[in-house]
């Protein structure tokens, strides 16, 4: 008798890859694919801790050779996170065989078509695209909150620019969610979907959330745009930062949109920013 492939189901136990297994998105990928019962290659720069299901592996973009780790996969999961300047694109998805792909991408390519910051990521989905992949586009990230962990625990205050401008902030879990949807079930297979929290909320009011999920008063102290920019600076390329802080302090209507992909993935709504810092509140403490 022949193998029959049922379109729309989980695929048989081949192992699924990875790419930025240890961040904040791929960190819970990781997690929740092991936990749904599959064989997991997490892929990063400087490695982890091997665990059930999970064998963590090191790889670096910027040598495509080096993804050879993920032969044989049958889906990958691929998120450059900060890197990008000098990485070639077409290079790294040559490299993964004929996997599926799922691309970690982001909003701003194309709510900001010209924003230089965001040219490998367009390059990236053109190329997953053409591979009839799955590509996410969120917003900002709720995790984007943790930049205020030394303040918060110092000072019991909450430092950052245009305090009253309203987006609709992601959790990193549910991003993850909808990563392990696609890559476990080839309905998502040349979709694009983009990623946002279920309402617009303001950094005045995100630490006003944080302060509840305390029990503890936080002061909010807004800075200027060239205040913002100096101490991004410090870790992020310039050009990342001037399409950031457009995007914070003068966002446009695709930013400001709230999206129902998440839920119409998942079939419930995105988690709000109170969810994430109540489920994170210890690391503010």
């Amino acid at each position: 008798m022949g193998i029959v492939a049922i379109v729309g189901r989980p695929q048989s136990r081949v192992m699924i890859g990875v790419i930025g297994g240890t961040g904040n998105v791929g960190g819970a990928l990781v997690r929740m694919l092991a936990e749904a019962g599959e064989e997991v290659v997490a892929v990063s720069r400087r490695g982890g801790s091997d665990a059930e299901r999970v064998r963590h592996v090191k790889a670096d973009l910027a040598e495509p050779a080096s993804l050879a780790v993920l032969a044989g996969a049958r889906a990958i999961f691929v998120s450059v996170g900060g890197a990008g300047e000098g990485l070639d694109a077409g290079a790294i998805i040559a490299a993964l065989g004929s996997a599926r792909l799922v691309l970690l991408s982001s909003i701003a390519t194309a709510s900001r078509p010209e924003a230089v910051s965001h040219g490998l990521l367009r390059s990236l989905e053109a190329e997953v695209r053409e591979r009839g992949g799955t590509i996410l586009r969120p917003g900002g990230f709720a995790s984007n909150a943790y930049g205020w962990i030394p303040t918060v625990k110092a000072q019991r205050l909450v430092i950052a620019p245009f305090a009253d401008s309203a987006l609709p902030v992601v959790d990193p879990e549910d991003l993850a969610a909808v990563a392990c949807a696609a890559l476990r079930d080839t309905r998502h297979d040349g979709a694009t979907y983009e990623l946002t929290g279920p309402s617009p909320i303001t950094p005045r009011q995100q630490a006003e959330v944080l302060a509840r999920a305390l029990a503890l008063p936080i002061s909010f102290h807004e800075v200027t745009r060239a205040e913002a920019a100096g101490a991004l600076g410090a870790f992020m390329p310039r050009a990342l930062v001037e399409t950031t802080l457009d995007i914070l302090g003068t966002p446009n209507a695709q930013e400001q949109r709230v999206s129902p992909d998440i839920e119409r993935v998942l079939g419930r709504p995105a988690a709000p920013f109170a969810a994430w810092a109540q489920r994170n509140v210890a690391a503010f403490r």
